[in-house]
C-alpha cells in the first residue's frame, strides 16, 4: 500500500479524500498549509500528494517544483474548486500527474488516485534506472527523471531531443544513451551545428565525391555515412541551417542520402540524438526552424536541469572530475576539505558543470603540491560569490542590527568559554533567526517574495522557519 498526503485547508474535502484513501488501504496524512505539508514531506516518504491550488500561505502550483524535489519524489494531483483550464495546463507543465476539481465525484477522485499509484508502481522497476554510467554522475532528486528517461531512450531507437542550458552535460547524456543502447559497439558521431558554415553543411553531413567542387580533391564520407549502424549526435541543433533542414528531414525519414556531386543514393541506418539550449517550439513559431523536423527529432524528450537545481550533486561531480584532472596533471589524488565542498555548494554555477570543471582545473593549477584543497585554493571570484551567497545571497536585505548579534555572542562568553561547536551553533542560530525575521518583514509575509529576495527554495525556507520557530 502507499502513503498519501492531502494538502488542503478545506476540512470537508480533506476528510473525504482521506477517507477514500484509507478505505483503499493506504496510509494518509493531512495538512492545511504549505508549511505543514512541506515539513511533513521533508521527514516522511510520500507516494502521492493531493494538493490544493489556494492555501493560506501560498499557491500550490508555485510549490509544485519543491514538492516534486523532495527525497521520495511524490506524484501530485492538483485539486481545486476553480474551473481553470490555464491553471490545469500550468499544473501539468510543472509536473502534476492530474488536475481535478473539488466538485468531482468520488469515483473520479478514486480513478485518478488509482491510476497515479499504479503508474508509479510500474515506474519502480529496478531495471528502469539500472544503466551503465561511465561519465554521468549524480543521484539528486532533480536528476532522477533524467536517469529514467535515459533508460527509456536507450531501450528503443527513436529520436531523442535533449534540452538544457549551456554546460549542463547534454553530450554526456547523449553518450550515455548510446552506451546503453543496442548500438553501443558502433560509432558515436558528433556534429556541432553552431560551428557549421551554411555553405559547407551539406558536404559535412552527406559527404562529397571527388571533383564535385573546387578543392574536392578526394571523395569524402559525410557524418551521416560515418554514423551508419551507430548514433549521430547533433549538438546545438537549433543552429542547423534552415536551408539544409528539409533535406535532412528526408534523410531521417528514408535513411538514405546523396553525397554532393553524386547521382547515387546510399543507405545509412543511424540513430539521431539532438541537443539544444534554445526554445525550438518558439523558433518554429517564428519560422526559424521547421516544425516537421522538430516533431521528428523529439520522439523522446529529456530536459537536463541546471546545476543550481541539483547542488546536492556538486560534491560527487567534483570528486569525479577532480580525480580525472589530478591524473591529467600528474599531481596525485587530492582530498577536498569540508570548507572547500561547502564553498562549491554555496555557489550557483551559472556556467553549470562546464564552469565547475574549469574551476576545478584552475584550482589544481593553484594547489599543485597540496594534498588537501581548501577554499583559499579556489579562484577569488568564485570564492567571493560563494561567500556572498552563503552569508546572504545577491540582492537580499542584509541582516540588521549586527551589534545585537555581537552582544548575544559576547553574552555566551560571560560565564566562561563554552565548547567551540556549541558556541558556533548558538551564534549561527541567532543570526539565522534574526535574518529570517528581517526577511519576512521585508517580504511583508509573502513566502514567494521571501524566496526571491533570499535565493532560498520554498522547501528550504520552510525548514529554516520551523527550525528557528519563525512564523509569517
Amino acid at each position: 500500500m502507499s502513503t498519501i498526503l492531502v494538502l488542503d485547508d478545506d476540512p470537508d474535502i480533506s476528510t473525504i479524500i482521506s477517507q477514500l484513501a484509507e478505505d483503499a488501504g493506504h496510509t494518509v496524512h493531512a495538512a492545511g498549509t504549505l508549511a505543514e505539508g512541506l515539513a511533513l514531506l521533508a521527514g516522511t516518504a510520500v507516494d502521492l500528494v493531493f494538493l490544493d491550488v489556494r492555501l493560506p500561505d501560498g499557491s500550490g502550483i508555485d510549490a509544485l517544483p519543491d514538492i516534486r524535489k523532495v527525497a521520495s519524489r511524490p506524484d501530485v494531483i492538483i485539486i481545486t474548486g476553480l474551473g481553470d483550464p490555464d491553471g490545469a495546463e500550468l499544473a501539468i507543465q510543472n509536473g502534476a500527474w492530474d488536475y481535478i476539481e473539488k466538485t468531482s465525484t468520488l469515483k473520479q477522485i478514486m480513478f485518478s488516485m488509482d491510476r497515479a499509484l499504479k503508474f508509479r508502481e510500474k515506474g519502480r522497476k529496478p531495471a528502469l534506472i539500472a544503466i551503465k554510467r561511465n561519465n554521468f554522475v549524480g543521484e539528486s532528486p532533480a536528476i532522477q527523471p533524467v536517469l529514467e528517461n535515459i533508460a527509456i531512450a536507450a531501450s528503443g531507437d527513436a529520436g531523442v531531443l535533449i534540452t538544457g542550458e549551456t554546460g549542463t552535460g547534454k553530450e554526456v547524456i547523449a553518450r550515455t544513451i548510446h552506451e546503453n543502447s543496442a548500438r553501443a559497439g558502433r560509432s558515436f558521431v558528433v556534429l556541432d551545428c553552431a560551428s557549421l558554415p551554411e555553405s559547407l553543411a551539406e558536404g559535412e553531413l552527406f559527404g562529397h565525391v571527388k571533383g564535385s567542387f573546387t578543392g574536392a580533391d578526394a571523395t569524402r564520407t559525410g557524418l551521416v555515412g560515418q554514423a551508419d549502424g551507430g548514433t549521430l549526435f547533433l549538438d546545438e541543433v537549433g543552429e542547423l541551417p534552415l536551408s539544409i533542414q528539409a533535406t535532412f528531414l528526408r534523410v531521417l525519414q528514408e535513411k538514405c542520402f546523396r553525397p554532393v556531386g553524386s547521382t547515387k543514393e546510399f543507405a545509412s541506418d543511424f540513430r539521431l540524438i539532438a541537443a539544444t539550449n534554445r526554445d525550438l517550439e518558439q523558433m518554429c513559431a517564428q519560422g526559424l526552424f521547421r516544425s516537421d523536423l522538430y516533431y521528428r527529432i523529439k520522439s523522446c524528450a529529456i530536459k537536463m536541469p541546471p546545476l543550481r537545481e541539483r547542488l546536492e550533486d556538486v560534491p560527487v561531480i567534483s570528486r569525479f572530475h577532480l580525480d580525472r584532472l589530478c591524473a591529467k596533471y600528474e599531481t596525485g589524488s587530492k582530498d577536498m576539505s569540508e570548507d572547500f565542498v561547502r564553498a562549491l555548494t554555496n555557489y550557483d554555477w551559472p556556467g553549470n558543470i562546464r564552469e565547475l570543471v574549469q574551476t576545478l582545473e584552475r584550482t589544481i593549477m593553484r594547489a599543485m603540491d597540496e594534498e588537501v584543497l581548501y577554499p583559499e585554493h579556489l579562484p577569488v571570484d568564485i570564492r567571493a560569490k560563494a561567500v556572498r551567497r552563503r552569508v546572504g545571497g545577491a540582492g537580499e536585505p542584509e541582516v540588521p542590527s549586527v551589534a545585537v548579534s555581537s552582544d548575544f555572542c559576547d553574552e555566551l562568553l560571560v560565564d566562561g568559554v563554552p565548547e567551540f561547536k556549541e558556541y558556533r551553533r548558538e551564534c549561527l542560530a541567532h543570526v539565522e533567526r534574526r535574518y529570517l525575521e528581517r526577511l519576512l518583514d521585508e517580504a511583508k509575509g509573502s513566502i514567494k517574495d521571501a524566496c526571491k529576495l533570499s535565493g532560498l527554495s520554498r522547501t528550504r525556507l520552510y525548514v529554516l522557519m520551523k527550525e528557528h520557530g519563525v512564523s509569517k
